[in-house]
């Protein structure tokens, strides 16, 4: 038997085995990233797609024999979603463009024709320069500077798991005044600026090489619509564009966006299901991953694959004998765009920051989540949670966990993945992992933690058209469901709670707390 700390008991490792085998020779996993990829596709939030899948997941779940299937709603705001679009060059030449609609802009009504003007704009002395330049035009608003390259597949490297081993200090919170009106306010601003000029529609371009699309757009909020058409260009396409431009040429576009909103529900939904403990009393432990996608594909890595592999360790602990805590499977709603639906379980079930006398607000009306806010007000539902395990990387195989510097943590995992070492599953870091579904609960002390996995074709796959179930690696997919569900058993039969960190403290001085976890 396996022995890790005060809090950690032995390993079971005939259970190990029978999870093992379950996972292996009966695997669903990749029947469920496929259905969830081909058939329902990309599911931008409050989508007709995303209700599908809101429906789909929870028949699987009832289906295997959970209880407790259920949705849970919060504010939301617009559904949209894409039938057609077309962008073309009509002159100097014509050709097809690989573009697509930016989410949540409006339809064209027709096809807009007109010819370009390159502006690029990045700050607000940007605008004051185009003033009077713009009417009747196809308005080219980004800089052609930014694109990245990102590598093919890929698998950690030692280099990259000795980088994890090494404990970093925390970065303490700062004034995110000016991040928030670059990435917030300033968009908004420019398209108001765009619709005032007599602009007819705008394009930007898109931040990956490869002739590849992506399409995020935020202004889903009721009274927060944009005001013009708007598409994203693939990188090699629109620099083309702009060298027309810079040489006198100035490209007409044909622009033809068939798009459509959804205001037959303002709330979007996170799904629930339970394995039912025997002990009612005993806090329950949890596992998550975002149901909700971006536009551009089938979103089958992000985060379909965590999706298919959470509801995977459902269905292999199902076929389990009843463990001692209650085992809880969430699928969130709205995660990209800012993890929405997985703060609204914190900020109902578990605790929040109270806010600043004049906080920043999101689109939809929602706070962002304040790191450095105080003082924290906790439910009294803060202790039924004793820990929580997120995945959202895609399809790569698990090969480790992040420790989120919990250090009580680190010999627990360590024991908890040493039978899979022979799976590639070996390292326990004590850094953390930031921009998940496990952060806001960090934020309020509770135990959150986020698996290291491959990386496969993630990078280049996330957010983009290249996002579809081709990509995903079926033996790594099978790996991580099997660990998931090992995590999720051992975490329900521990003696005692998972051990926290000390909850954070009152700040210390501007933009700092005293916790250094925080």
């Amino acid at each position: 038997m396996l022995q890790s700390g005060a809090h950690a008991q032995a390993v079971d490792l005939g259970m190990t085995d029978r999870i093992v085998d379950e996972g292996q020779r009966r695997s669903e996993v990749m029947a469920i990233a496929q259905y969830l990829s081909d058939e329902i596709g990309g599911r931008l939030t409050n989508s007709p797609a995303a209700r599908k899948a809101e429906a789909w997941t929870q028949e699987r779940f009832r289906g295997w024999g959970l209880w407790n299937v259920r949705k849970e709603g919060f504010f939301f705001g617009r559904g949209w979603w894409m039938e057609r679009s077309s962008v073309r060059m009509v002159t100097p030449r014509p050709l097809a463009l690989n573009a697509i609609p930016i989410s949540w802009t409006p339809p064209t009504n027709g096809t807009i024709t007109a010819p370009i003007v390159f502006a690029p704009m990045r700050t607000r002395a940007d605008l004051a320069q185009w003033k009077g330049k713009l009417a009747g035009k196809i308005v080219l608003i980004s800089p052609t500077d930014g694109v990245m390259t990102l590598p093919a597949a890929s698998r950690l490297s030692a280099d990259e798991f000795a980088r994890m081993e090494k404990y970093e200090p925390p970065k303490f919170a700062s004034d995110s005044a000016a991040m928030l009106d670059r990435s917030y306010f300033f968009p908004r601003q420019t398209e108001d600026f765009l619709k005032a000029e007599g602009a007819l529609a705008y394009a930007r371009i898109t931040k990956r090489d490869g002739k590849i699309v992506m399409g995020d757009g935020y202004r889903y909020a009721p009274g927060d619509e944009s005001p013009l058409p708007g598409v994203e260009i693939a990188a090699e396409d629109y620099r083309r564009l702009a060298r027309f431009a810079d040489a006198g040429r100035e490209p007409t576009l044909a622009i033809e966006s068939v798009v459509h909103y959804d205001d037959s529900d303002p709330q979007a939904y996170n799904i629930f299901a339970e394995i039912p403990g025997s002990d009612p009393k005993a806090a329950y432990v949890m596992a998550g991953a975002h149901l909700d996608s971006s536009p551009a594909a089938d979103g089958a890595a992000d985060d379909g694959a965590g999706v298919a592999m959470v509801m995977e360790a459902a269905r292999i602990l199902s076929k389990m004998p009843r463990p001692h805590r209650t085992i809880r499977f969430a699928l969130w709603g709205a995660e990209e765009q800012g993890m929405i639906g997985s703060s609204a379980y914190v900020e109902q079930r578990l605790g929040k920051r109270v806010l600043p006398t004049e906080p920043k607000v999101t689109s939809n009306g929602r706070f962002w989540f304040q790191s450095s806010s105080w003082p924290i007000v906790l439910r009294p539902t803060w202790n039924e949670l004793s820990v929580y395990f997120n995945l959202d990387n895609g399809s790569g195989k698990i090969r480790g966990i992040y420790a989120q510097r919990n250090m009580a943590a680190m010999p627990i995992f360590r024991e908890w993945l040493a039978p899979f070492a022979s799976m590639g599953a070996t390292m326990v870091a004590a850094s953390e992992s930031t921009g998940d579904d496990n952060e806001y609960m960090q934020l309020i002390g509770v135990p959150g933690f986020q698996f290291i996995q491959d990386w496969n074709d993630y990078g280049r796959m996330h957010h983009t058209s290249m996002d579809t179930f081709d990509h995903l690696d079926p033996d790594d997919m099978r790996q991580a469901s099997i660990i998931l569900a090992s995590f999720l058993w051992n975490a329900a039969n521990m003696d005692k709670r998972f051990p926290r960190r000390p909850m954070p403290t009152e700040p210390g001085g501007p933009g700092r707390e005293n916790d250094p976890g925080s």
